[in-house]
Order: C-alpha cells, then sequence, then structure tokens
C-alpha cells in the first residue's frame, strides 16, 4: 500500500474515532458521517475495522458502558434505567444484557462493590502493577481548564511494555528531525480499569509547533478535547501507573461527587519512564469531570 493511501486511511479511522467520542451523549449517525467524510459506509466500517481491529458498533458500545461503568458508581442517586438512557439504551433489558456481557455481572453487582473486584482483576494482568507499593490517598487534584491540544501520534494496541517501542518510534522522529521544544503526552482511549490491558488503546504523542510539515508527512495527527479537567501531579515508575489510575476512577472519583465524561484521559509526560534509564516517570493525569 502507497504511503499516500495508509496516511489516507488512518486519517479516516481516527475522523471516525474524534466523532464518535465527540457525539457519544448524542445520537450517532453513520449516514450522515459517511457524507460528511465522502466514502461509502463499507469502505468507512472496513477502514475503521483495519485500524482499531473492532467495527464502529462495538466500538461505541464499549465506550457507552465504559461511560455506564462510571456512572453507575458517580452518579449515585440516579437509578439504573436513568444511566441506561444516559448511555444511548433505550431499553432496560437491552442495558442489562449488554453490562453483563461485557463485565461479568449485573449492574446492580457493579455498583455494591462489584467494580473493585474486576479492576483488581485488570490490575494482576501487569506483574509490575502488582509489585506497587504505592500510596495515593494523600494525592488531591487541582481543577483546571485546558485547552485543545493538537498532537502528533503513534497508535499502539494494549497497555503493557512494548508502549516503549512505540515511544522509541517518536523519540528517533524527533531526533532525526531535531526538534528542540515539544510535550509528550500519553492518550488512553480507553480506560485501564474497565477494559482488558490487551485490548487497550494507548496513544503516544508528541505536541509541538516545530517541523509541522515534515511530522504530518511522517504520521497521523489528531485533537485532544478542550474541558475541565482534575490534574493529578505524580512522580513514580511502571507499575505505579496502572495501579493509580485504578485508584483515580475506582477510589478518588467515587468519593469526590464529581462524574467523568466520555472524553479520553491523558498524561502529560515531565519524564517519560520508557525513555528513561531508571524507568521513573514524572506527569500531569488529567481526568476529565463535571459537576
Amino acid at each position: 500500500m502507497r504511503k499516500e493511501t495508509l496516511q489516507k486511511r488512518v486519517k479516516i479511522a481516527n475522523d471516525i474515532m474524534y466523532y464518535i467520542y465527540t457525539h457519544i451523549d448524542t445520537h450517532i449517525d453513520l449516514e450522515e458521517l459517511s457524507y460528511d467524510l465522502d466514502i461509502s459506509k463499507y469502505h468507512m466500517h472496513r477502514v475503521f475495522k483495519e485500524e482499531f481491529g473492532k467495527n464502529i458498533y462495538e466500538n461505541i458500545k464499549s465506550i457507552r458502558l465504559q461511560k455506564a461503568a462510571n456512572l453507575l458508581l458517580t452518579n449515585k442517586l440516579s437509578t439504573i434505567s436513568n444511566i441506561a438512557n444516559l448511555c444511548g439504551y433505550s431499553s432496560h433489558s437491552s442495558f442489562i444484557k449488554a453490562f453483563e456481557k461485557r463485565f461479568g455481572m449485573s449492574p446492580k453487582q457493579w455498583r455494591n462493590s462489584g467494580y473493585k473486584e474486576y479492576s483488581f482483576k485488570i490490575l494482576q494482568q501487569s506483574k509490575r502493577a502488582m509489585r506497587s507499593t504505592a500510596d495515593f490517598s494523600k494525592l488531591s487534584p487541582t481543577i483546571v481548564k485546558m485547552p485543545e491540544i493538537e498532537c502528533y501520534y503513534i497508535r499502539n494496541r494494549g497497555y503493557n511494555i512494548n508502549v516503549k517501542e512505540t515511544w522509541q518510534k517518536l523519540q528517533t522522529l524527533i531526533l532525526n528531525n531535531d526538534i528542540k521544544n515539544y510535550k509528550q503526552i500519553a492518550l488512553l482511549h480507553d480506560n485501564p480499569t474497565t477494559t482488558p490491558l490487551t485490548e487497550c488503546q494507548y496513544i503516544a504523542c508528541i505536541q509541538t509547533d516545530e517541523k509541522k510539515e515534515v511530522l504530518s508527512q511522517r504520521v497521523p495527527k489528531f485533537k485532544i478535547s478542550n474541558g475541565v479537567y482534575a490534574k493529578f501531579d505524580l512522580k513514580g515508575q511502571h507499575g505505579d501507573m496502572l495501579k493509580f489510575i485504578r485508584w483515580v476512577y475506582h477510589e478518588w472519583l467515587v468519593n469526590s461527587e464529581y462524574e467523568t465524561t466520555t472524553k479520553p484521559s491523558y498524561a502529560v509526560y515531565h519524564k517519560n519512564n520508557f525513555l528513561s534509564e531508571d524507568n521513573v516517570f514524572e506527569i500531569s493525569f488529567y481526568v476529565s469531570i463535571k459537576f
């Protein structure tokens, strides 16, 4: 496949993903989307599955169920039927069935501490996370309004150690083009507390105003959504990160009275453990919230 064709297909797939995330709370009209992208629905579905490994409908369902899993914990006064409606389900029974298939328990069981067991099983998929002794109980976020961030990126399927190879490729691109001023950002398209690590979409990004034309020829770009975020500053080692994300979603968020949104969380690296010899990271972690 020609490079230009490949880049065009990647752009189409990411335009679709961006549309899904920004319209997940409303009716998603794929006919309208295919018209806007000026491609057939068949081509749109094929390109998306080749890029992300699952079809558009599966992805929409996954995002909605991730949202439901969070809302069941943060919207304590909402009924399960109300949450089903908020997540695009018109039928209570179809929501229950989809939730049980995804998480192996009912929404009621999830609310009654089932989420702790589920996220712990995911944590066990990472030996480094299980060895972590980090304590986050004294961490307190600042609430910030963040602008939209345009990034160049490489996508990594799976939240595991092969992320290092993805970061090394981006670092090679930076060094080859003598880029001096940039930020490294990790975007989590999937929540690794509710998604098996092998299925998570991890996006390694750089944000820079240098060599834009050159970078556009080498890697695709997309935009991280603006909005209100809880910002946590954290220093640790690789295994601490997954444990920290679990704490954010299933301890801090649950007790905070905030809700999260469907906007993906992201981390801005001040020091990248995947590129440092001592395996230490320093980050600012942003999780989208509303009150």
